[in-house]
């Protein structure tokens, strides 16, 4: 037994070698101290030893079992703070496969970058956020029948995950005040039925302006403006009239299927068009929720599917495999 222990302390002490990361100690500490592992089963048969042995072992294997826990930690704690020595030759040549970025990531630059261009600041929040910033202050009350419209997941906390990205409007309007030109790219979150075009965890990008005499004219030569870049092409874009608490009027805009070139399929529901930006004027309750006076100034605002935006751009039929995580849809986007 006791030249068993002595391999079991050599391999553990080899092993512990290869901690560089949080992973490897959960995987090394659950090899060897976990409920399955050999000190385990050893520890499980002192019940069955004599007297004598048990006073031996007893005390030995509780000071192996404290040993690996003081040894794995202290290799975890060197490896995060960078003092364990180097472990690889740099010398070495490095592979050429250096992977891609996301399609979404890659559109979500390119916009922007283009509303940068445009005087746009670029801001970001939390995707875990309050009712108030979610609902409340754009012109979603309790009870408010719209709520309906966003499948919302609610968390123990009493937090939610954020259905929109506009959940930043008030921050940004509080923060920075007038005029302003802003938009924030992000992840939102919706108990979506899974189809070719919709999923529960998709990204936006909130686009806002606020300033004296902005019009519906400026929303869409904006819009247009910045499809027009990413496409790199002139793109057949409608406004449909749309219901949305926090904009007045508010509208649908829709751009041609790049899939079927408006001939109709799955991924547009046989109609041409997709769904891509729910748009319009900000609405004055809105307005004076973040402390600006809505007889003197106004604004428009619009929320920019960046997933579909990437479907439409890439030819992508289908929303689904954008989250699936295989890496063969990747291979096409050879962007870093």
């Amino acid at each position: 037994m006791q030249e068993k222990l002595k391999d079991l302390v050599a391999r553990a002490t080899e092993e512990a070698k290869s901690i560089h990361s949080e992973a490897d100690y959960l995987n090394i500490k659950s090899k060897f101290l976990g409920k399955k592992s050999e000190l385990a089963e050893y520890m499980s048969q002192i019940k069955f030893m004599s007297s004598e042995d048990k006073k031996l072992f007893g005390p030995l294997f509780n000071k192996i079992k404290n040993e690996f826990e003081k040894l794995f930690a202290d290799k975890l704690e060197e490896a995060e703070n960078g003092s364990e020595t180097l472990t690889f030759d740099p010398t070495l040549p490095v592979n050429d496969n250096h992977g891609s970025l996301h399609p979404v990531t890659i559109v979500g630059r390119e916009v922007t970058n283009i509303l940068k261009d445009m005087g746009f600041m670029i801001l970001s929040g939390p995707e875990m956020d309050s009712e108030y910033y979610n609902f409340e202050a754009l012109n979603v009350p309790k009870n408010h029948p719209a709520r309906d419209m966003q499948d919302t997941y609610w968390l123990d906390n009493g937090m939610l995950l954020r259905t929109q990205t506009s959940a930043l409007q008030n921050r940004a309007m509080r923060k920075y005040g007038i005029p302003l030109k802003a938009c924030a790219p992000g992840r939102c979150f919706r108990n979506e039925d899974l189809d070719a075009s919709h999923e529960n965890t998709f990204f936006q990008l909130e686009g806002l302006v606020i300033d004296k005499d902005i019009s519906i004219s400026n929303l869409i030569y904006t819009m247009e403006g910045m499809l027009r870049e990413v496409f790199k092409k002139d793109v057949n874009v409608r406004l449909r009239p749309g219901f949305f608490p926090f904009t007045e009027p508010g509208f649908e805009l829709d751009c041609s299927c790049t899939i079927c070139d408006g001939k109709g399929c799955p991924t547009c529901k046989n109609s041409g068009w997709i769904e891509l930006c729910p748009c319009g004027m900000v609405h004055p309750n809105v307005l004076e929720e973040g402390g600006i006076d809505s007889t003197k100034y106004s604004g428009f605002a619009f929320g920019l599917g960046l997933t579909r935006l990437a479907m439409m751009k890439y030819k992508i039929n289908d929303i689904r495999v954008l989250n699936s995580g295989d890496l063969r849809y990747l291979e096409d986007f050879n962007v870093r």
